[in-house]
Parts: C-alpha cells; structure tokens; sequence
C-alpha cells in the first residue's frame, strides 16, 4: 500500500525521526563511545580491559548460569502449572487461573525488599525459625535471586503455554489414542512440539528480564559479581570521567541479547507448527486427594507469587527502629514521614509518569495506526525501532541516554526531561502493542466510507479511528502507567538530585537498612499501580491483557 504525501507521509517522517533521534542515536553514542580511547581515536582498550578482568569474567559467566537457571526454573513452575489449569477441573480454578496476571504487575523492588523482610538476616521467618533453633542458610546470593525470580518470571511461561494449550485441537490427541499409543507416549509425540514454540518464545523474554534484571540483583545478590550490578557501578564509578568501559560493558549486554535472539528466533522457525483451530480437549474433573493436591499446588505458588503484596503493607504500619521491625506492634510513624516529611519521590513518580503516560500513549496510537494502517517500506523501519527497547535492558538504556543528552545543544541529564525520556522509551513498546490489538478488527472501508463523505483523512482518524480504539487506548494508557511508575532499572542510572522516585526511595532505604521507610513507599506504589487497574476494569470494562 503506497502511503500519501499528507497527512500520513509527513507524520511518518516526523515519528521515524523522533524514534531515530531518541532510540537509535542513543545507541550508536554507546557504540562510538565503546570503541573510543583516551586521546579520542578508535580504540578497543574497553574490551580488552575488560577480558583482563577476572570479576568481569566472572560477572560475565554468573549472568548466563542465572539467566539459564531462572529460566529453567519458571518453565519447571510455569508449564505443569499451565497444564493443570487448562486440563484438569478443581476448586477455586477460576480464580487460581486469573491470580498469577497480578505478579507482573508487583514492581520488582518491592518483591525484593518483601522477601529480606520475610527471610533477611533479620527477617520475620528467619527471627522466629532461630528462636525454635532451626538455622536458615542466608537469602542473598544465588539462593534469594533464583528463588524471587522465579517466582516474579514463571507467570510469562504459565500465560504463553495456557494460550497454547487452549487452542491445541485435542482431536489430534485422540488420534494418537485410537492407535494404541499409551497416553504419555502420545503427548510427547503429538503435545510437546507443538507447545514448544510457546515455551522458547516465552524461555527467551524470560532470559532477557533475567539478564537485564537490576533491582533483584542489586538487593539480593550480595557478592555475586553479575553484569548489570557492575555496568552501573562502573557508570557511577566513571561519572565525570571517560565513558569507554560503562559503553562496552553494555555493548557486551545488548550483544549477549542479541545473539539469544538470533538462536531462539532459528530455534523457533525449525519448530513452528501449523494447526487449524480445533475443540480443546475437556477438563477432567478431580475429586477427593487430588482435588487437594491440585488446589494447594497451585495455591502454594500464587501465594508465595503475591507475599510481597501483603508483607509490603502490614510493615508498612509496623513500628520500626533503625532497621529493626516491631513485629505485631503497629505505627503510622513510617506512613505520615512518606506522605508528609518526605513526599517528593510520590510526587516525582505521579509527575514523570504522568508525562510519560501522556506523551508515550499519543505517540503509540499513531505509530500503531501508521505501521498498521498506512503501511510502507517506511512504516516497516518505524515498526522494528519501536520495539527495539524491549531487547535493551534498563540500565544500558539509561546510561546511553545519559550519554548523548549530557552535553550538546540539547542538554537532559539532571532535569526532569531526562526521566520522562527513559520512562516514555523504555516502556513505549508496551503501548504500542496494546494500542494495535484492536487496529486489526476495523476494516478498511469504515475509514474510506468516511473520506468519501468529505470528511478528511485526519479528521477521519480523530472522529472514526480514535473511538473505534477507545478500549486499547486505555489499556495501553494504564499498562503504560503501571510499568513506568514502577520503572527502577533505568531512572536509578539517569536520576540527579531532586529526582527522586518512589522505586528509588524503596532501594535507597533498603541500602540504608530502613525498612520501614522502604515499606512505606512500597505501600504508596502498590496503591497507585493498583488503582488505575481497578478503575479500568470496574468503570470502563477494560479488559487490561488483551486490549479489547
């Protein structure tokens, strides 16, 4: 479809310019600045100090086990859990099937911070089991990540295997059956490739949130070198100073990314099965031990999944001193300093995040009508650049942003345009692909119907297209919402002082052992992720996961 001149050309050429000048200029500063020396001319001295570096090395090779490890291990919870759901019948299914969505949206300095609450050094669990003589081995290090994370990542391979599994045609299973092949034989034949797929795909954006992961890792992984803990040391380290060894560690980042892309995208080319759309088989009903079996494994894990919701709040009114928790004796002293004596970080998160919600919306909703509606070889380059974030972890993303908005006619760093910059790229993709799900269902001749009538083709979009979106819009604004106020990753490498938000006020007070501080923020953050949901769901009927 050749696009025209006006409208459509020149918003095309105005967005790809935006997205090239804000996402890719940025990278290739990163690039330059990673392959420059001291006197300025092309160098390698960054990656060559780099593998002379035994706690990079290190760091390199513990980020790639808890890649794998974690990933490993939410498919292990992820896929018999899915399964469970989508073929067996048991007690509480319905709502077993929709608790597990609610994890994606706990921000992940908060799972952190719960967790040493409940089994830190001086955590509740750990303080009552040590009375009883029992000794727990300690929560940091590998112990604390693999466990937290698993629990935090496994819902992205329980969603993709349930949708797979929901419209496998059970036909085939039957088939299979019918020949005398014994059941379990017949699902690895028949069931296990063509859930494989689901698994890779999902396996992949896993190890990537694994690989990119800052504020469990910088919480829990005590002494454990990992690549996203040292690429921000460095940058702190380095602030003021030469940028090569801050740009190449995360040159090394964004490629050890890159090449699990291009071996998974092979991987998952080779194993791609084409069905057609058949009957699910039925849900087996389970009754007696079973019943109990099934209700409380899956329960087990939901709740260890949504502790942190609950431990965040009750030490949110706990009484504390120092870091120290009064279990049991209860205080407003931590809640009225968040929200009286300290409120610039709420205020900061409600600020940034409101502009960014804004902003990176109305930029959706037009890229995804462009790349959709208008589409063109220049629409195809706007539609890759745009999700190009989600294949960039935080930290690398904010330090490149750093770099190239420091200094020059356009100067960010230190201001509150640097932070709406990182919350409106980081989480832009998320925007985009919700305001798109619905462009698919409105046909064509709705908008020509409309341009035949006079009307013109921009006010065509604001007056058919725009309400026909109502619904995706939405959704996309509170997804976009939620993962930016809650965003820690990017804003800890861009923020100065004045800046401060509410995940980085969490992570400082953790630093500094206030816990109840910490919590206090924590309860302030769940709240307003938390509202915005229910709101949607309640007033407007937003169904928030599927855009529709």
């Amino acid at each position: 479809m050749k696009i025209k001149w006006w409208p459509w050309g020149i918003l095309t050429a105005i967005s790809l310019a935006l997205l090239l000048f804000f996402v890719l200029y940025p990278l290739a500063v990163l690039f330059s600045n990673s392959v420059t020396g001291q006197d300025g001319g092309f160098s390698l001295e960054g990656f060559r100090a780099l593998l002379a570096d035994s706690q990079y090395l290190e760091a390199f090779g513990n980020t790639l086990v808890l890649g794998l490890v974690v990933t490993a291990c939410t498919i292990l919870v992820g896929v018999p859990f899915a399964y469970m759901v989508a073929r067996y019948d048991f007690p509480l299914k319905n709502l077993v099937a929709i608790l597990p969505v609610l994890t994606i949206v706990i921000p992940e300095i908060i799972v952190g911070q719960s967790w040493l609450l409940v089994l830190g050094n001086n955590g509740i669990l750990t303080n009552l089991l040590g009375d009883a003589g029992i000794s727990l081995p300690s929560f940091y290090g590998w112990t604390g990540m693999v466990f937290s994370m698993t629990l935090v990542y496994y819902t992205y391979i329980y969603l993709g295997v349930l949708a797979a599994l929901r419209g496998f045609d059970g036909q085939l299973e039957e088939a299979g059956l019918s020949l005398g092949t014994p059941p379990l034989l017949t699902q690895l034949r028949v069931l296990v490739p063509v859930l494989l797929p689901a698994v890779l795909v999902n396996a992949l954006v896993v190890f990537t949130l694994v690989v990119g992961n800052f504020a469990l890792a910088m919480l829990l992984g005590s002494r454990v070198p990992l690549l996203s803990v040292m690429t921000y040391n460095t940058f702190v380290s380095e602030m003021g100073g030469s940028p090569t060894l801050q740009s190449a560690m995360s040159v090394v980042s964004i490629a050890i990314v890159a090449i699990v892309l291009f071996v998974q995208k092979r991987v998952v080319e080779r194993k791609v099965y084409t069905m057609t759309q058949g009957r699910a088989p039925a849900a087996r009903r389970v009754r007696s031990w079973q019943a109990i079996l099934y209700t409380g494994g899956v329960g087990l894990v939901i709740l260890l999944s949504l502790l942190p919701l609950i431990v965040v709040f009750i030490a949110a009114f706990t009484k504390t001193s120092g870091p120290v928790m009064h279990w049991g004796s209860w205080s407003l002293a931590s809640m009225q300093r968040a929200l009286h004596g300290a409120p610039e970080p709420i205020l900061n998160s409600l600020k940034f995040a409101s502009l960014a919600t804004v902003t990176g919306v109305a930029f959706a909703v037009l890229v995804s009508y462009l790349t959709i509606k208008k589409r063109s070889a220049f629409t195809q380059v706007l539609d890759y650049i745009v999700v190009l974030p989600l294949t960039i972890s935080g930290t690398v993303l904010g330090i490149a942003l750093v770099q190239t908005f420091n200094t020059g006619w356009l100067v960010l760093a230190g201001t509150s345009g640097i932070m709406v910059l990182c919350y409106a790229v980081r989480r832009l993709p998320f925007a985009v692909r919700n305001a798109s799900s619905v462009l698919f269902n409105i046909p064509d001749s709705i908008e020509e119907a409309s341009i035949s009538l006079g009307v013109s083709p921009l006010m065509t979009f604001f007056k058919v297209i725009l309400p026909a979106m109502k619904a995706s819009i939405i959704s996309a604004a509170i997804l976009m919402w939620l993962t930016t106020i809650s965003e820690l990753s990017a804003s800890i490498v861009a923020y100065s002082g004045g800046l401060e938000t509410m995940p980085i006020a969490i992570f400082r007070q953790v630093d500094g052992g206030r816990l109840g501080m910490a919590s206090a923020y924590g309860a302030a953050l769940v709240t307003v992720i938390v509202l915005p949901i229910i709101v949607s769901v309640k007033a407007f009927r937003i169904k928030l996961f599927s855009g529709k």
